[in-house]
This record gives structure tokens, sequence and C-alpha cells, in this order.
């Protein structure tokens, strides 16, 4: 699958997502998506992310969850239901809730291996 497939792809499954989000009871306010390649390189010599990230592909998003429409949770346990129905709507669908640092904002498509 070309790059232009998944960014395609990604975009209509984060479309069905954040529908089903609000089906949910949820508010939800989008994050970064896009994230230029001199911003990704600053994130990876602070610390706060990589230089390779899938968002400088337009394969990722970082969703903000608010039970109340008006403050943001931060609780991993709230993007738990989320991140299992993320990785469900595609095979190469990521939740940065099951990564090694754990990430619960952070929906991607794996793009050569970077999730």
């Amino acid at each position: 699958m070309t790059l232009s497939q998944k960014q395609q792809e990604f975009a209509q499954c984060l479309a069905e997502f954040i529908t089903w989000i609000y089906t949910q009871g949820w508010s939800v306010r989008i994050g970064e998506v896009y994230r230029p390649p001199f911003t990704a390189r600053e994130y990876a010599r602070t610390g706060r992310g990589i230089i390779n990230s899938v968002h400088t592909k337009k394969c990722a998003v970082d969703l903000f969850l608010s039970l109340d429409g008006v403050s943001v949770t931060w609780r991993n346990e709230d993007y738990a239901p989320l991140a299992e129905k993320w990785e469900s709507l595609h095979d190469l669908a990521r939740a940065g809730h099951y990564f090694r640092n754990r990430d619960s904002v952070h929906f991607s498509f794996e793009h050569n291996g970077i999730r």
C-alpha cells in the first residue's frame, strides 16, 4: 500500500472513529495531525517524540477526550476503550495506549514499522 493510500484510509477511519466517540457520550478535541520535519527533530532532541514520527506522514492524530465537554481527561483508563475500538478499525491502526511509553492520546497507522 502506498503512503498516499494509507493517508486516505487513515482519514476515512479517523472520521468513523470520531463519530463513534461521540456516540459513546464523549467530546473530542483534535490535536496534532501533521508534524513538520523540523518540529519532529526538535521533539526528538527534547525527548518529546521521535524524528521519524508518523505525524510527519499525516498518518497520526492526537485526540483529547472530555466527558463534560469542557475539561480534558488524562486518565489512561478513559482511553482504553478507544484504543480497543481504534485498533479494530484497520490492520494498520495503532493506539499509543498500548505503547511501552504509553501515549493514550495518540492514534495512528503504522508506516514502515513506525507507529
